[in-house]
């Protein structure tokens, strides 16, 4: 090619704003910065293939260009997630699926200005908590509550508070990893506490802790196991005993319990979790908990506990930078609404719990349901399975829940699903024993139909 064509190929590109008019003529409402960026990259890459010597595209197939540039910069890379993991508190898709009332108490704050920290009755700023405080304080039987971004941050802040340069005594058993490489030695040492270490793995016992309060003791510290359990020779001390022997030397117990529940899992045919009240009633003097874990609202890190420790810990500067904002006290406030009502109120109205709840015949008849509508190449061998479930985040660890899906047999099951995940909405699956699995109990109302459309659609894909 020629240097004359060359350059009577480049000058007959259109340019920016000719390109702009014509994309914004098929697509009307796209934001103006959007669609003058994705023309000039779309030009540039004219040009680039020009150089290269292809042929110059004509103005259609140049809008059709850039008009695919401004999808991909306008679309959210927040997709959405069909859960067929049969994993429902699944931190890598956002946890907890909030409940209506909570979703629309976002909706509605976000729109517009809310009372915030404003004390209408004086005008003058107020505090935040307000809005949280006396629902915590009412489910838990506790004094007083904060609230930080997650139960990590309220761990570090609650040290940071009662603890910077002193000693924090916690069992051995307990100096636990979670996701993310959550340590506790780390957390702890970030805070500025001392950690003294006690027992052994597996055993420790109260007269460890005896032998190691001292005058530069500044809290006992309690924590959950969360994602893991000791087995077979193993023992802690009781939360009582932990109390007890901190009032005899007048030192706070700090209860971090991760998870933490408002309502006795055994309700729900689960493994019963210590709650955030029997822990309060134990006589912790603080107790941390999550928001979006077993309570199923936004990420949030519950403090709560005896007044003169969380007003100590409120004034503390970590506590502004580790605040939450209106959205996530909206959806709090909503959620934690629930647990005042009856079982049965909160099954109905909380997808965590309705999640949990479901029974193992209602899911099979979703599943026969879900596999009815498939449409798959021959190639692609369906049934209807039994499987397990999981709390997950931490939740339960070692409890199977019992629950009932679909089973794909496919040329390749990772590629299939490879190509849901990649699907909007994506999909979330299992691949176990040379299947690809899809859990009912994870799938939000109306999901199946959706779901049976994206699988079947990506299957024929693959191999039609």
């Amino acid at each position: 090619m020629s240097g004359n064509d060359l350059n009577r190929m480049m000058r007959e590109l259109p340019a920016v704003h000719e390109l702009a008019e014509l994309v914004c003529a098929g697509l009307p409402d796209s934001p103006p910065g959007a669609v003058r960026e994705s023309c000039r990259k779309a030009i540039e890459e004219a040009r680039a293939g020009i150089l290269a010597g292809e042929e110059a595209p004509d103005s259609r197939r140049l809008a059709d260009t850039a008009g695919k540039m401004l999808a991909d910069m306008t679309c959210s890379s927040m997709t959405n997630v069909i859960n067929a993991t049969g994993v429902i508190l699944h931190t890598a898709i956002g946890r907890a699926c909030l409940p209506d009332s909570a979703v629309e108490a976002v909706s509605r704050v976000a729109r517009g200005y809310s009372v915030l920290q404003w004390d209408r009755e004086t005008g003058r700023r107020g505090h935040r908590d307000i809005h949280t405080e006396r629902l915590i304080c009412e489910l838990a039987g506790s004094e007083a509550a904060t609230v930080a971004n997650n139960n990590a941050g309220a761990t570090l802040l609650v040290l940071s508070a009662l603890a910077t340069g002193r000693e924090v005594i916690v069992s051995r058993g307990q100096l636990v990893e979670i996701g993310g490489s959550f340590r506790i030695p780390e957390v702890m040492k970030q805070s500025g506490a001392v950690m003294r270490e006690v027992g052994c793995t597996n055993r420790t016992h109260l007269r460890d802790y005896r032998e190691a309060v001292g005058e530069n003791t500044a809290v006992i510290l309690r924590v959950h196991p969360s994602n893991y359990r000791i087995r077979g020779f193993s023992s802690e001390v009781p939360l009582e005993d932990l109390v007890a022997l901190g009032s005899e030397f007048g030192i706070p117990v700090v209860d971090d319990l991760g998870a933490g529940s408002y309502v006795d899992l055994k309700h729900f045919g689960l493994p019963s979790e210590p709650t955030v009240r029997q822990s309060i009633e134990a006589g912790s003097a603080v107790v941390t908990s999550s928001g979006d874990k077993l309570i199923g609202g936004p990420q949030a890190g519950i403090i709560t506990g005896k007044r003169e420790y969380i007003q100590k810990i409120r004034k503390h500067p970590l506590a502004r930078a580790l605040r939450v904002g209106k959205l996530t006290i909206a959806a709090l406030e909503a959620s934690l609404m629930l647990f005042r009502e009856n079982r049965e109120y909160l099954v109905e109205n909380h997808p965590l719990y309705r999640m949990l709840s479901a029974r193992v015949e209602e899911l099979r008849r979703t599943a026969e349901e879900f596999v009815s509508m498939l449409d798959m190449p021959e190639s692609c061998l369906v049934s209807v399975i039994e499987t397990d479930s999981f709390v997950g985040s931490g939740s339960l660890p070692d409890h199977a829940i019992p629950s009932v899906g679909a089973g794909i047999s496919t040329p390749d099951n990772e590629a299939l699903a490879g190509r849901l995940r990649r699907g909007d909405p994506a999909v979330a699956s299992r691949i176990e024993d040379g299947l690809l699995k899809l859990d009912m109990r994870t799938l939000q109302p109306g999901e199946p139909e959706r779901l049976a459309a994206l699988v079947s659609e990506a299957a024929r894909g693959l191999w039609a």
